[in-house]
């Protein structure tokens, strides 16, 4: 990477808003670097079973997924710190060769440890990819328009999240599981020719120092939390010693973290981030959200296989109404609702449709109700889900100067990424818990997190009883999501709005601190 001197020297001039052609063209190349980094979460699951007959290691197995999702989170706020830094392509750039980089070594991978060290290499890459995609747009795009591209990115999470072990299935079965990493090679290609092409910084650069100590500090307690959240209560007890140690050190360069940046006058999150009400409340309601959104969608499959009897296969494709009602409701957001110049309304009313419909799916499956009541459940929950994800990153990126913008947006995401892993690691320990508690014999196997693939063998030996255990511990995990998301509904009403403009770079108002 170039200087920040040299940078800011290219900045200089007065930079001028983009015209639409050159945001539809800009926006085709995020499009295609989105879709790499979302369909890569997902596509992996599919071949993990032929993964496992080629590399041996099934003990290690789960740390494929694991490792690429460690460091995805672990990543994300210092690609937004960088990116304010030294601008958003090269920044850009950066992830997807790292990206790239990993996806060739993934698929040159001779054995498990060295796929789940490459793993986490392709995740380091693709930390950047979804916060960086956003912050563009936030540059691009004025506050009122912004809308309707921020409700494309969750539509394509959306598409991409049923879409991809489809999409893994086939080209496994066809050439080989090293292909599903290969492929991204010239999908990552034709995105680089089409961002260098188009491509240009939208916000001026301010020269700085890199904070180094405050980003290895960030980097170690990020990832240190995290294997406390993926290892506790499965691979560890959560009061064994690897796991308190983890604890512990976590909370100790946390607390180091906290104490540098306040001394430090360029740090690498900045404190004033949480100065600011509106970025506050938009955290926690995002972190909420995704907590009890993963927390109890992660089960979905396990229900309909071991409680309701049906297929893996159909079991996937009745959790795609969830990712279609995202997908519409972000869409007409963008189109209709945003036009109004408000975020908040629609956020509020995207949370208390979810809430009513979480709480309807818990008393569903609670109480033995038919697909035909479920469904259409898990259908209004994406719906309102689809309302909160692009308003509250709209709301952030309104609310903050364009010198924290980059930063604001990937501590955003980095927020919502955490929620969700420890939803994740919540309601696994309930369902255990909840097993546990039952007078059945459950099948080994079954109370895995990757339950929807590996309990279908075992669906003919669920005893009667043991599907009543079943269907309570996880109709209690859908309950707690349900509370979870209720809290984000009323946490929300404490959220500042701030007018959106229609003009590119305007200071927030202050009625945001």
């Amino acid at each position: 990477m170039s200087s920040p001197s040299a940078t800011l020297s290219s900045t200089a001039h007065a930079i001028h808003p983009p015209t639409e052609k050159e945001i539809g063209r800009v926006f085709a190349g995020l499009v295609i670097v989105l879709a790499l980094g979302a369909i890569d979460q997902s596509i992996v699951a599919t071949a993990l079973p032929r993964i496992v007959s080629d590399l041996g290691g099934m003990s290690h197995l789960s740390w494929v997924v694991t490792a690429y999702v460690l460091a995805s989170t672990a990543t994300m706020p210092l690609y937004g710190k960088l990116s304010d830094q030294y601008g958003r392509k090269p920044v850009l750039y950066f992830a997807i060769f790292a990206f790239l980089l990993g996806s060739v070594l993934c698929g040159a991978a001779r054995n498990l440890v060295e796929l789940i060290v490459f793993r986490a290499i392709q995740g380091a890459g693709a930390g950047g990819l979804l916060p960086l995609a956003q912050i563009i747009i936030g540059d691009m795009v004025p506050p009122t328009q912004r809308g309707k591209r921020q409700g494309v990115v969750a539509g394509i999470f959306a598409l991409c999240s049923v879409v991809g072990p489809v999409i893994g299935g086939i080209i496994t079965d066809m050439l080989s599981w090293h292909w599903i990493f290969l492929i991204n090679l010239p999908v990552g290609a034709v995105a680089v020719v089409i961002i260098g092409k188009t491509l240009r910084q939208y916000t001026p650069l301010h020269a700085r120092r890199i904070d180094y100590l405050g980003s290895l500090l960030m980097t170690v307690s990020t990832v240190a939390l995290l294997l406390v959240l993926t290892l506790g209560g499965g691979q560890w007890a959560w009061t064994s010693m690897p796991i308190v140690s983890l604890a512990a050190f976590a909370l100790v360069t946390g607390v180091l973290f906290v104490r540098h940046v306040k001394h430090e006058p360029e740090p690498v999150l900045p404190l004033d981030l949480f100065h600011n009400r509106l970025f506050v409340v938009a955290s926690i309601v995002m972190a909420l959200t995704f907590m009890g959104l993963m927390g109890a969608s992660l089960f979905f499959p396990l229900f309909f296989q071991l409680v309701m009897g049906v297929s893996p296969a159909r079991s996937g494709l009745l959790t795609g109404p969830m990712m279609l009602g995202i997908a519409l409701t972000a869409l007409f957001n963008g189109r209709v609702l945003m036009r109004a110049g408000r975020y908040k309304p629609t956020v509020v009313a995207g949370l208390a449709v979810a809430t009513v419909a979480f709480g309807v799916l818990a008393w569903s499956a609670a109480t033995s109700q038919s697909l035909y009541i479920i469904e259409p459940s898990i259908f209004v929950l994406g719906l309102g889900l689809g309302l909160v994800m692009p308003n509250v990153t709209i709301a952030v990126q309104s609310a903050l100067a364009p010198i924290h913008r980059g930063v604001g947006t990937a501590t955003l995401t980095f927020f919502r990424s955490l929620g969700g892993l420890i939803g994740v690691a919540g309601s696994g320990a309930i369902l255990a818990w909840q097993l546990r508690g039952g007078e059945a014999q459950a099948p080994a196997g079954a109370m895995s997190a990757e339950g929807g693939a590996m309990a279908s063998p075992l669906l003919h030996h669920v005893t009667d009883a043991a599907m009543m255990v079943y269907r309570h511990a996880i109709a209690s995990t859908f309950t707690v999501g349900a509370c979870i998301v209720a809290c984000a509904f009323v946490l929300i009403m404490l959220l500042p709005e701030v007018p959106l403009s229609d003009r590119h770079h305007t200071a927030p108002a202050p009625a945001a601190d």
